[in-house]
């Protein structure tokens, strides 16, 4: 398993993996740090990995644990952009006006999903956008199958319930 392996792992994996970093981030920078430090990381440890091993999966999870380690130092940095954003809107202005040009729908599902715990939030990605078996699922998390299982269950019934209630909106059909 060498360097040109590695290149294989690459080329049918990078994609997937930013898409789904892309999707747990909600910013495309942070997405491409972490995709590119995933596949450091795999590349450094591909040497030890069985020769049986689903690859696809060990991905996923060394992405899922740079995620959570992201995650824990963001905080700080979550507060401070908070800070901010709100002086710079009490001082240019923006408003209401600003925040109605972006598609409503998209907003408030990015909330729901958002809203969740880490882990609902995370299989939740894994299983409906990426297609992650729950024994994939499982592995990728750090628990058991039923627990994947649990997790993506009850994410699926917070989206639903964060959902009720918000219509889509429909657009103007003349009469």
């Amino acid at each position: 398993m060498g360097r040109e392996a590695f290149e294989v792992v690459v080329a049918n994996h990078h994609a997937e993996i930013y898409r789904y970093l892309r999707r747990v981030t909600a910013r495309a920078s942070e997405a491409e740090d972490l995709s590119q430090e995933a596949f450091l990381r795999g590349f450094r440890a591909y040497r030890t990995l069985p020769p049986d091993a689903n690859v696809r999966a060990w991905m996923f999870a060394i992405a899922t644990n740079l995620y959570r380690n992201h995650i824990r130092t963001e905080s700080r940095r979550r507060a401070a952009h908070a800070t901010v954003r709100s002086r710079s809107r009490e001082n240019d202005g923006e408003g209401p006006e600003g925040e109605a040009m972006f598609n409503e729908a998209k907003a408030v599902l990015e909330r729901v999903i958002e809203g969740l715990p880490l882990r609902q939030r995370l299989a939740f990605v894994l299983r409906k956008i990426h297609d992650l078996s729950y024994e994939e699922i499982a592995r990728s998390l750090g628990c058991s199958q039923e627990s994947a299982r649990a997790h993506v269950f009850q994410a699926f019934r917070k989206v639903r319930q964060g959902l009720d209630g918000h219509a889509l909106p429909r657009p103007e059909v003349p009469v």
